[in-house]
């Protein structure tokens, strides 16, 4: 069905009609579903593993990853309440749920949004307090205080997006050859846009400023300054050199092998910032232009681009994992039972610069590390470092932003 612009309100019993409706063309159909369908299936399956990989392996349960397991979840709602509405609304033509399915599809839509956007900016300030305040960290990043930050995170977004299911409602859409249900918002232009920019402001830029400033930090501190010691091992040298099954290792690395670690390092925070910001920018960027229109811009394909781009967002973390961590690559292929039953010696080429605080707890709670790579040379049993990590519904809108999903059918304009 060809994007429309209605005005709020237009139903049935108004006897208005909008035209003459006309069906998605096929090569959409197939391009729309066969995507979606790929994009949403790769990613479910990723961030399925990445939970289960961390719930299920003892020494994986860490303060980084379990703001991992909370992005993983916030992106698994991403893809299931957005991604998926999306290939029915491209089969069928209109919404298909119902109006619980209405309300309850597009509130786990904003959820999922918004608790990603937090759970990067934690794993964000996470990562700044442990590699440049590493001892700060023992008290302030431990595996204790991350879940309640990841708990706390979880309500407050869960409260912030309960308006949604006051906003969001069923229409009938009455053209000249069919009558259409859609999935769209009650609420008048002027209180529905200040609601978008104030999500605009606090789930993109304010993540996004923080997390340029603070990699920015990060990476003067492994470029221009002395590496902070461990707390632990402060009285300790450098050059000392450590045993590990009979064979002498130097923790103090080549100049060429510290220069390899520390643009990994760079690289893969680097990573953390762009694909956040480039992947989420032209659905967000749609939203503030179509606001100072006239009349939205609202053409199908660009909207499938800016739709794709977040779900591949939130479909894409697990390969981050994946190809940066060798823990997380050997935990996954123990998952599928595809390699070896014991965790892969990391090569040596991927020592990092690497700071690790270890809680002793007498309740047998693991203990709680900090690290600016994610591969252990020495790969010691209490040696084990984290990797890094980088995280509505319809086709057509009562007002200026367009859906994810497909499932909002209708657009206003003045």
């Amino acid at each position: 069905m060809d994007n429309i612009t209605v005005e709020n309100g237009t139903s049935v019993q108004d006897n208005q009609t909008l035209g003459l409706w006309t069906d998605y063309t096929v090569e959409y159909k197939v391009v729309s579903v066969f995507l979606v369908s790929l994009i949403c299936g790769v990613g479910i399956v990723g961030n399925v593993m990445v939970i289960l990989v961390v719930l299920t392996t003892k020494h994986m349960r860490t303060p980084t990853n379990c703001y991992l397991v909370s992005l993983a979840v916030a992106d698994l709602m991403v893809l299931t309440a957005a991604g998926l509405p999306n290939i029915t609304d491209a089969l069928c033509g209109e919404w298909v749920f119902g109006f619980a399915g209405c309300l309850g599809i597009t509130y786990f839509q904003y959820l999922g949004i918004n608790a990603s956007s937090c759970s990067i900016t934690a794993f964000t300030v996470e990562r700044y307090i442990a590699i440049c305040h590493p001892i700060k960290a023992q008290f302030l990043c431990t595996l204790s205080r991350a879940k309640k930050i990841i708990m706390l995170v979880w309500a407050l977004t869960s409260v912030y997006c309960v308006m949604w299911l006051f906003l969001s409602d069923t229409t009938k859409l009455v053209y000249d050859n069919v009558v259409l249900l859609s999935c769209g918002y009650k609420v008048s232009r002027s209180y529905y846009l200040p609601i978008y920019f104030t999500d605009f402001a606090v789930f993109y830029v304010l993540p996004l400023m923080l997390a340029t400033v603070m990699y920015g930090l990060i990476a003067r501190i492994l470029f221009l300054n002395p590496l902070p010691s461990d707390p632990k091992d402060s009285t300790k040298k450098w050059k000392k050199e450590t045993s590990q099954g009979g064979r002498m290792i130097s923790t103090n690395s080549s100049s060429s092998t510290t220069a390899a670690s520390r643009r990994q390092v760079t690289k893969m925070l680097a990573v953390v910032v762009i694909l956040f910001a480039l992947l989420w920018m032209p659905y967000r960027t749609l939203v503030v232009v179509n606001s100072f229109l006239d009349k939205a811009y609202l053409d199908t394909w660009f909207l499938l681009f800016c739709r794709l781009c977040i779900y591949l967002n939130s479909a894409i973390n697990p390969v981050i994992y994946n190809a940066m961590s060798q823990k997380f690559r050997a935990a996954f292929k123990k998952l599928c039972h595809c390699g070896p039953q014991r965790m892969e010696k990391p090569a040596s080429y991927s020592v990092a610069l690497t700071y690790s605080v270890i809680k002793e707890t007498s309740n047998g709670e693991s203990p709680d590390h900090f690290t600016t790579e994610m591969d252990d040379e020495l790969n010691t049993p209490t040696d084990q470092y984290l990797p890094t990590s980088i995280l509505p519904s319809a086709k057509k809108m009562p007002f200026e932003e367009p859906s994810l999903s497909g499932s909002l059918l209708a657009f206003c304009t003045k």
